[in-house]
């Protein structure tokens, strides 16, 4: 995983959002983050681990159980008019809502996952955003990439 060092407080509360969906037993629901083509914006897929290639990140099918965020969406994820001011657990209870279906396949127990993602949010904390592809090379360190799907 590389990283995008960024203070982006709308992607950080993206991040915890999905970390509040593991506590409430969706821990098969996986991110993919990344930058944008010009390199400036940060936006990241969620899925489910049955969507996820054997890398452990990569969705194996984007146009569907898939849903995307874009720092340029502020604090409207995903577009909803009503997410402005949400805290992550409410963000949480309105993705499952709302993307049911992904929900439904992310409901389970995948520790491993969500060990990896609690260090992840750790640093992301501190204002480096992970980051799994670019229009430019990465350099992937052993280890940093999430497990592959169980």
């Amino acid at each position: 995983m590389s990283e995008h060092d960024m203070a982006e407080p709308d992607a950080l509360r993206f991040l915890q959002m999905v970390g509040e969906l593991h506590k409430l037993g969706f821990e098969r629901i996986r991110i993919t983050p990344g930058l944008s083509p010009s390199g400036i914006f940060w936006r990241c897929s969620i899925t489910h681990s049955q969507n996820v290639q054997e890398d452990g990140w990569q969705p194996i099918d984007y146009d569907n159980d898939t849903e995307n965020y874009g720092i340029g969406q502020g604090d409207e994820y995903f577009r909803w008019p009503d997410a402005p001011g949400k805290t992550p657990p409410e963000l949480a209870a309105m993705f499952i809502e709302r993307f049911m279906e992904i929900a439904a396949k992310g409901k389970g127990s995948d520790p491993s996952y969500v060990s990896w993602f609690n260090g992840m949010l750790e640093r992301a904390e501190q204002g480096h955003l992970p980051v799994f592809f670019a229009d430019y090379p990465l350099e992937h360190k052993p280890g940093e990439l999430p497990p592959p799907p169980q």
